[in-house]
């Protein structure tokens, strides 16, 4: 159960759609303003008027500290705090082997996926959490807890944000908390690759049986910025339908089968 975040006032990073989206609308429904952000002003405020009459839209691109630090400022101007930021921005240009990557996409992946992270979490700090506590959810994938073909150096991103997430979480504590989300296969845009052609068979090796839906992802990332997760610090959720010990159990049906 969520608690009630009636009062508090949380930044979503990277909420134009998918699980940013759900994210704002999950956090705005137990009580929140919400800041979304996303590339463009336009896009930001479109997705804001989507999620209700306490959500704001913001165009601040992840990794563009000045505008990063004008996001933060508007928010505490317009609503007096920043109780919770989701770090959900993310991409992933770099598909294949690691070592057919060039520089640029690595950079590219770890200036999203990593600094942004640090770069946000940092000036809510200092603006607000530092002297008055708070939330911050990681959004991480089980990309970061495994491994597998062509997804590497995004994998490799994840699981620095995973452990990025354990830092902050002594770093910060006891009045911040610092938690991530890990999930599996979601109907995503970024994620479209894993699935889009083949949902079917991504269903078959998930034991609940269907594609995660971003509301699955924003449910527990609005649970993890909540009074309900107070006595939660440096944990990293996998909310993936049970993909990975799906994963498992088909490698174990065809080593029965002599495969």
């Amino acid at each position: 159960m969520t608690g009630s975040l009636d009062g508090r006032t949380a930044i979503v990073t990277g909420a134009s759609r998918g699980i940013g989206l759900a994210a704002a609308a999950a956090l705005h429904d137990a009580g929140a303003n919400v800041v979304l952000t996303a590339r463009t002003e336009e896009a930001a405020a479109e997705a804001a008027a989507s999620v209700g009459p306490r959500a704001m839209g913001v165009g601040a691109h992840v990794t563009d500290e000045d505008l990063a630090r004008a996001c933060v400022d508007r928010t505490v101007e317009r609503f007096g705090s920043v109780d919770v930021l989701v770090n959900n921005a993310g991409t992933n240009p770099a598909y294949g082997p690691v070592l057919r990557q060039d520089h640029g996409r690595f950079a590219k992946t770890l200036d999203v996926n990593l600094w942004g992270p640090i770069l946000w979490s940092r000036l809510v700090v200092d603006a607000w959490m530092g002297e008055h506590g708070g939330s911050i959810v990681n959004t991480a994938s089980i990309g970061g807890l495994s491994v597998g073909p062509d997804l590497g150096v995004y994998h490799v991103s994840k699981a620095a944000l995973i452990h990025l997430t354990k830092q902050l979480a002594i770093e910060l504590g006891p009045t911040i908390r610092v938690n991530a989300v890990a999930p599996g296969v979601v109907r995503t845009r970024l994620a479209e690759a894993l699935w889009k052609e083949h949902e079917a068979a991504v269903d078959e090796r998930t034991p609940l049986g269907r594609i995660g839906e971003p509301a699955d992802v924003g449910a527990s990332i609005a649970f993890l910025a909540s009074p309900s997760a107070s006595w939660i610090t440096g944990e990293t959720l996998v909310i993936d339908g049970g993909q990975m010990i799906g994963a498992g159990a088909a490698l174990d049906r065809l080593a029965a089968q002599g495969g």
